[in-house]
């Protein structure tokens, strides 16, 4: 573990520069900067639930690939967005109440339930 963390200041290091090249082919006028491009190919590659990779080469590749699709944001101004609730806010609060008693007994299940009813999953 101690050499993990030893190690993840070396990679994220690495990740930087490899954004800041990216960024650098960028259009003027971009917003997004290598360090908010290295923490959305960390999520996309799993963030602290990552896969094993086979060697730096491989870890490197995906982050490359994960970084190439990164940053195609748009900025909006949040209040002007208005969202819409998929059902009333009291049938939201129950249905999270339901999943939170579902958990305390089959904690398996209620991931079903969410996987079924917030992602579409069958």
């Amino acid at each position: 573990m101690a050499a993990a963390e030893d190690l993840a200041p070396v990679i994220y290091e690495e990740l930087k520069r490899l954004a800041a090249a990216r960024m650098r082919a960028e259009a003027p006028g971009h917003t997004l900067q290598p360090t908010a491009l290295v923490h959305e190919a960390w999520l996309r590659l799993g963030a602290d639930q990552q896969p094993l990779w086979e060697n730096r080469a491989h870890f490197f590749a995906a982050a490359a690939e994960a970084m190439r699709h990164g940053g195609q944001l748009e900025r909006v101004d949040l209040g002007s967005l208005e969202i819409p609730l998929p059902m009333p806010e009291e049938e939201i609060v129950a249905l999270d109440e339901a999943l939170t008693r579902l958990a305390d007994v089959d904690g398996r299940a209620a991931e079903v339930v969410k996987l079924c009813f917030f992602v579409g999953f069958t």
